[in-house]
């Protein structure tokens, strides 16, 4: 899936709000802070017909992440250190036995993933925003749910990166879960470029371990000699997007980029992505970055942004609910507070691009695909919300 780059397609906004569909009642008294219930139904025009967005809840403080349980409801993340269950419009109290967390700067608690046998296990995973000797770093987490979704027991740290520094950005990070169960996430270079480029440092890569944090056979430098164990891939800047496509198992990541030089990547084991040495974005000062957009030894993206929209989250669209999306890629963007959907052909190539929702909502941090088809997405602001996209009805 290797392509020439594309960016900058002409682009197609679909925002306009049609018209309000539905006030729910009522707040709902819980444990601070407050989650509300859920708030309205708006319709809003799409390329491919209507589409509803559904608030599931609000009131929650930056969540960072969502996932669909299976047994029904969602598990949502919140920065500052809480998990929450949101059922029926109502969010629970913060769960218990949740690991301390260094919300510092955009660290914190950041991704939630559940098992492939989550509905019978119990196992989730987690990233975080880990405190130790010298600062900060990305760390990953393994965690059993309580039946009654009040607790997590037999927490244990699988991965903490090796260099921690006390700068608070760039820390990541999504799971992504390989068919054989092994895990995917991402680091960014936590502040200090040219820490993408060390291989003695897991800081701008894409790491891939074990359920249990052992190092998979297929790792390129499992045997630690040219790179550290854990490393598929390096050169990233802050990868905030991993998924796999449900169809051919293909990796794909959207990173951040300085000001333009977004990224979507195919990362393969080994290979380098080039940042700093080469990006198609400027410093925020303006400055120049590298050496250029190409080089020899470094891969080109498939797909880049410029200006930047600061991509939260990635999804590949494999759902019932639209199958005119089928193999879109969804990414959530934070600058423009917008889901950007980006058409692909059969070899996956990006050949549109539509812009849904620009401003209404705010920034948009997380977005999945529910088991039925629908998009969940979460809102990173103070009075953050639970999003629910679906096909709105014909006429």
């Amino acid at each position: 899936m290797r392509q020439t780059p594309t960016a900058r397609l002409e682009t197609t906004s679909m925002t306009r709000t049609v018209r309000p569909l539905a006030l729910l009642a009522g707040l709902i008294a819980l444990t601070a802070p407050l989650a509300a219930s859920a708030q309205e139904t708006r319709e809003f025009p799409s390329q491919h017909g209507d589409v509803l967005v559904e608030t599931l809840a609000s009131g929650l403080e930056h969540p960072w992440s969502v996932e669909a349980l299976p047994h029904g409801g969602y598990i949502v993340s919140e920065r500052a250190g809480r998990l929450r269950i949101i059922r029926d419009g109502k969010a629970s109290a913060p769960l218990a036995g949740v690991p301390e967390v260094a919300e510092q700067g955009q660290g914190g608690l950041l991704d939630i993933a559940l098992a492939p046998d989550f509905a019978t296990s119990r196992t989730l995973y987690l990233t975080l925003a880990a405190n130790g000797d010298g600062g900060y770093g990305t760390a990953l987490v393994r965690a059993t749910l309580s039946a009654d979704d009040t607790t997590l027991t037999d927490v244990k740290e699988l991965f903490r990166m090796n260099k921690l520094t006390r700068k608070g950005q760039h820390f990541g990070s999504r799971i992504a879960i390989a068919p054989d169960g092994s895990l995917f996430f991402g680091i960014g270079d936590r502040g200090d470029r040219d820490r993408a480029q060390d291989m003695r440092d897991h800081a701008g890569s894409i790491l891939h371990v074990n359920a249990d944090g052992s190092i998979p056979a297929n790792n390129p430098y499992r045997n630690g000699t040219e790179g550290l164990a854990e490393i598929w891939s390096k050169g990233h800047r802050n990868p905030q997007g991993i998924a796999f496509d449900p169809k051919d198992g293909t990796l794909l990541t959207v990173e951040h980029g300085a000001r333009g030089g977004d990224e979507i990547n195919n990362p393969q084991p080994g290979h380098n992505y080039g940042w700093p040495v080469i990006t198609y974005g400027k410093d925020y000062s303006g400055a120049e970055i590298g050496e250029g957009t190409t080089k020899d030894g470094f891969d080109q993206p498939l797909y880049y942004w410029d200006p930047s929209i600061a991509p939260g989250a990635l999804a590949v669209y494999r759902g019932a609910m639209f199958p005119e999306w089928d193999g879109s890629l969804l990414v959530a963007a934070l600058k423009y507070q917008l889901l950007t959907r980006l058409e692909r052909d059969d070899t996956g190539a990006v050949t549109a691009e539509e812009r849904l929702f620009d401003g209404e909502f705010g920034r948009i941090r997380d977005v999945v695909v529910a088991p039925d088809g629908a998009l969940l997405m979460v809102t990173d602001e103070e009075d953050g919300a639970l999003l629910r996209v679906s096909k709105a009805p014909t006429q």
